[in-house]
């Protein structure tokens, strides 16, 4: 393989991919979630709930994706597995299955979770003057503030 050469010096590259593994393992642990509250949920919302949970995990889906191919792209290995995810995560698991309220407040602050990753990395990327990777993570944080609100506000 040749040698990458892309403007981002080594170290910058990999500490911008150190944390893009921890926005994916956010990520992958918050789709995980999401999927599970939408195969489970029940109650007066059930309908719409089960629908926005469907329309947030297809979202996540994609956007693991794209966050996997961005540090690769920086030739660094993407994590892939639940032990990984679980150690890389700042989102914790969820025992059984919560009442639909509690499933929203679950995945408010997990979306809001994701953001605050989504912050430091943000920083890094500006730092080392890697805009396709500032890009990405900026775009991410916009969806998820925007998912965030809008859990928030079936709570009001």
């Amino acid at each position: 393989m040749s040698t990458i050469d892309i403007g981002i010096n080594k170290q910058d590259r990999q500490d911008i991919a150190e944390g893009l593994k921890n926005l994916l393992a956010d990520s992958y642990t918050l789709y995980l979630q999401t999927h599970n509250f939408h195969w489970n949920v029940t109650g007066p919302q059930f309908r719409e709930l089960h629908l926005m949970f469907e329309e947030q995990y297809t979202e996540l889906a994609v956007a693991v994706d794209d966050i996997a191919e961005r540090i690769r792209t920086l030739d660094v290995a993407a994590p892939g597995t639940y032990k990984s995810f679980a150690e890389l995560s700042s989102i914790k698991e969820v025992e059984g299955v919560p009442e639909a309220k509690e499933m929203v407040g679950l995945l408010t602050h997990g979306h809001e979770q994701v953001v605050k990753t989504c912050r430091k990395v943000l920083k890094l990327a500006q730092e080392a003057d890697d805009e396709s990777s500032a890009s990405l993570v900026s775009d991410r944080m916009r969806v998820h503030e925007k998912t965030a609100w809008m859990l928030r506000a079936l709570k009001s």
